[in-house]
């Protein structure tokens, strides 16, 4: 499986969304499109119940696990047992800036520290053949992006670590709570560019405030002179899933007709019947589907139903296919009239 070309556009790592019934749902929307999970921590990995943090469905391929983390030796041995789960790459996050991973010295708040971070994707990379890579920001607090970012890739590209994903914000971890710093900080996507323009060598992916695939489309063209390789999206693809359907044919020019909100309803339906059956319950899946129908007539109906009919006992895939009626009225309605 060639990763390059999944990377044109990934879908972001974020704690508490990206679970495995979300990747799922986002598979059924776009078969190429390179699916993270949550990040994981590494003590987690090694003692926890790793069939509940690391199981995923094999539709969901290809999907790579973010670690968290700041010891070379519990990194690699996380990254070991991932390898072994079937993920298709390892990453190491080096972004996230709540509260937890500060105290536990990982995140955002290693960008203070290239050498370390360097230190543990070597011991990624000797410990697994999939690819290891780096989601960063560009700096935390009063430090020059200019020279943070570019230490840290240095650091890492100089352990044979080639390809890093940049969510173009600094992160404050003094002052601003994990809300404000994906929305306050200022973006700046030209350090990035100028990242990929003096770093031809290195696979550079960007992140943060990207709302749609003109504006992914727009990061992946070559008008000046740099082309990034990846666009990563995060809010965007969880609120408004349906972007997801137009990605195979925008980005990666398949032939095939996009995938469509009932389309993927249709796709999506084995996987919940399956995790049904296994006692799953209904509302641990729609709760990743209520973005779906955005800006369609009947959207709001569509989530009142996933709502508040997927909570009652012994709810069903009845509840999906009453809530996709519902758009259809709508929209049946509203041509009609």
């Amino acid at each position: 499986m060639d990763l390059r070309q999944s990377r044109r556009l990934s879908v972001a790592p974020m704690m508490d969304w990206t679970d495995r019934h979300c990747r799922a749902f986002h598979r059924a929307l776009t078969t190429r499109a390179l699916l993270y999970t949550e990040m994981v921590t590494a003590p987690a990995v090694i003692h926890g119940d790793r069939e509940r943090l690391l199981g995923f469905d094999a539709a969901e391929h290809p999907v790579a696990l973010q670690l968290g983390g700041s010891d070379p030796a519990q990194l690699a041995e996380a990254a070991r047992i991932g390898a072994a789960f079937g993920y298709h790459e390892i990453n190491l996050n080096v972004g996230c800036p709540s509260d937890r991973v500060q105290s536990g010295r990982f995140g955002a708040c290693l960008m203070r520290e290239p050498e370390l971070v360097a230190d543990c994707m070597a011991a990624i990379r000797e410990a697994v053949a999939v690819p290891a890579t780096v989601k960063c920001r560009i700096g935390v607090d009063d430090q020059d992006p200019a020279i943070s970012l570019f230490a840290t890739v240095d650091a890492c590209a100089a352990v044979a670590i080639d390809t890093f994903i940049v969510h173009a914000r600094k992160a404050w971890l003094k002052g601003l709570s994990p809300k404000e710093n994906r929305d306050v900080p200022p973006l700046d996507y030209a350090l990035v560019r100028r990242l990929k323009r003096e770093r031809p060598h290195l696979s550079i992916s960007i992140n943060g405030g990207i709302a749609s695939l003109d504006e992914a489309e727009a990061h992946l063209d070559d008008a000046d002179g740099v082309a990034l390789d990846g666009v990563m999206l995060g809010r965007a693809a969880y609120h408004e899933p349906a972007i997801l359907g137009e990605a195979d044919r925008r980005l990666y020019g398949e032939v095939s007709a996009d995938v469509d909100a009932f389309a993927a309803l249709d796709r999506y339906r084995p996987y919940l019947a399956a995790r049904l059956a296994e006692g799953v319950a209904l509302p641990a899946m729609t709760r990743h589907m209520l973005g779906l129908m955005h800006g369609r007539p009947g959207a709001r109906a569509f989530r009142r139903i996933l709502t508040v009919e997927a909570i009652k006992p012994g709810a069903g895939l009845d509840v999906i296919d009453r809530a996709a009626e519902a758009v259809r009225e709508a929209e049946a309605r509203r041509e009609a009239a």
